[in-house]
């Protein structure tokens, strides 16, 4: 449970809305599965908890982190307008 919880304060310290990616498809429950694996296997785990504590909101996660880039891209699907909208 540790690393999903690292997981879901990643993506709520970075304004990354998993709830919705899952809502509209952006993300699987395969996606959420491999997202806490590789939070398992990174060697900064242990210093996210304590990074994380010294955040509010950011606009991406730490660099070190290896689900950066995952939680860029559904960030960055979130906020592109939906086709057909005006």
């Amino acid at each position: 449970m540790h690393h999903v919880r690292l997981v879901s304060r990643m993506a709520k310290t970075t304004q990354t809305d998993l709830t919705m990616a899952y809502d509209v498809g952006d993300l699987s429950h395969q996606d959420w599965a491999e997202m806490v694996q590789t939070c398992r296997s990174c060697d900064w785990a242990e210093k996210c908890s304590g990074w994380l504590e010294g955040q509010e909101t950011v606009d991406d996660a730490p660099k070190p982190c290896l689900n950066r880039a995952r939680l860029k891209s559904l960030k960055a699907v979130a906020a592109q307008p939906v086709s057909g909208s005006v």
